[in-house]
């Protein structure tokens, strides 16, 4: 495939909804304290915390390429530019609004829960194949509703759930651990991500593959890696089905997609500890490199939570038989998962993403590193807009999501050609790009040629023949 060279619409603004934006000078903006940005290279709290990025652009003498072949320009505006567009009440979070969409969704589990076992039955349904199309349906469903619930702890994790943080841990830590979520040790890593998002050495969800790396994992020199003929459909077809069944437990027990600097982690914990199967590196031992030493309570409580929603899945094992357990929990439960690594991954990985080295990451640009997408009325009021609104997430956690789209309004005059949407072809346009980033994403590099702070700024490249060809390098004698 020949390599695009217009501007494709996910580098442009896209306007979602007429929505009108207002001022209300006389209401001061609730924002909690660990939503100020500040320098905190080591803290754990979910805000985004960053420098203002006062320093002056560096001059790149590069003409920087994204990876659908167009000129991508850094960032040059700041977290006060972004916060002082934001209307004052979008920051206002409200108890009875985010409880009342917990009731809601909670309301949905369990109404299609009794309309399934009541119903769907041989006695109303005598047809076994349809009813194993609407058991189907039924954990489907189910999926959609339980995510639901997960973004909505995600809210609570981020301050955004209620102004109460003892609110938001209590009613994050019940919904989480319901849903097999180590409810605060994925609260500290999820902050170190949101801190370091766009981040080669300090990310902790989805860092791509350097070229290096790619070469070593194929077994090749680095320098034969644009010599490398293209990747066949059904190998990125198998590795986007092992991502999507296991990539999110896969991550909690090995740290896979999240940095592998472990030996910087200042208290000393990393030391010879690694990502990967006994590594060292977990979302459940209070002594791994993700935490620090005062998390250690933190990691306990999370693990608890985990274990009494364990021996509960247990006893109603037991009690009404496991293979009805499969399909009222464990099969939805995997839909989530589904859901929330798809989610994920196009969040961070898109071809019109870049990414930073050390030296060249600020927070404005590392956070201008995310892309929003369309996934219609089930993104919208089912997953509460997690996917169409996360650009404004990671400069502003804490605004609740049902401001979300007014407040992402409010900033994309701020960020101009920054601002990312793919939203083409809406619900199926979200699906395509599961593949689509799957095949044009697949290791990152410099623009060839950089020379200076240009080879910090990384985009993707990929052996497909999609977009700009990889660099061609000299061998290392």
């Amino acid at each position: 495939m020949a390599s695009t060279t217009s501007i494709p619409a996910s580098s442009k603004p896209f306007l979602r909804r007429n929505v009108t934006s207002t001022t209300d000078s006389d209401t001061s903006a609730v924002v909690s304290p660990l939503d100020s940005p500040r320098a905190s290279a080591s803290s754990t709290s979910l805000s985004s915390l960053a420098s203002d990025d006062a320093s002056a652009p560096k001059q790149y003498n590069t003409k920087l390429i994204d990876t659908y072949g167009n000129e991508f320009k850094v960032p040059d505006f700041t977290i006060k530019d972004i916060r002082d567009a934001i209307p004052k009440h979008c920051f206002e979070r409200s108890y009875v609004r985010s409880l009342g969409y917990v009731a809601r969704d909670m309301v949905l589990l369990a109404t299609t829960f009794f309309l399934w076992n009541k119903f769907v039955t041989p006695e109303y349904v005598p047809s076994q194949p349809l009813r194993v199309v609407l058991w189907g349906v039924y954990t489907f469903l189910q999926g959609l509703f339980g995510t639901g619930l997960w973004v909505l702890a995600h809210e609570c994790g981020h301050g955004a759930f209620s102004p109460s943080q003892k609110v938001n841990n209590f009613v994050g830590w019940v919904l989480h651990s319901a849903l097999l979520v180590p409810y605060f040790s994925w609260q500290i890593s999820h902050g170190k991500h949101h801190k370091a998002t766009g981040h080669m050495e300090r990310d902790m969800v989805f860092v791509p593959r350097t070229r290096e790396q790619q070469a070593t994992r194929l077994g090749r020199l680095v320098h034969e890696i644009s010599e490398l003929t293209e990747e066949t459909p059904i190998y990125t077809f198998i590795h986007l089905l092992g991502q999507q069944l296991i990539g999110w437990w896969n991550y909690l027990l090995t740290n896979v997609t999240g940095h592998n600097n472990h030996e910087k982690q200042r208290e000393g914990r990393g030391k010879g500890k690694a990502n990967g199967w006994g590594g060292g590196v977990n979302h459940f031992d209070p002594r791994s490199p993700i935490f620090e030493d005062r998390d250690a309570p933190y990691i306990l409580l999370s693990d608890l939570g985990l274990a009494i929603t364990i021996s509960a899945l247990v006893y109603l094992g037991k009690t009404f038989g496991w293979s009805n357990m499969f399909v009222w929990y464990f099969l939805p439960y995997l839909w989530v998962n589904h859901w929330l690594v798809a989610i994920t991954f196009l969040q961070h990985t898109d071809p019109s993403l870049p990414h930073y080295t050390e030296e060249e990451w600020t927070y404005v640009r590392g956070a201008a590193a995310t892309i929003d997408r369309e996934f219609g009325f089930i993104g919208r009021h089912l997953l509460h807009g997690i996917i169409e609104t996360h650009v404004l997430h990671h400069y502003v956690s804490t605004i609740p999501f049902y401001n979300a789209d007014e407040a992402t309004e409010a900033i994309k005059p701020v960020m101009g050609r920054h601002y990312r949407a793919d939203t083409r072809e809406g619900p199926v346009g979200f699906i395509k790009a599961i593949w689509k980033s799957a095949r044009w994403c697949q290791w990152v590099e410099p623009t060839e040629g950089a020379e200076g702070p240009a080879k910090g700024v990384l985009f993707f490249r990929n052996r497909n023949g999609l977009g700009p060809r990889p660099a061609k390098l000299e061998p290392v004698a």
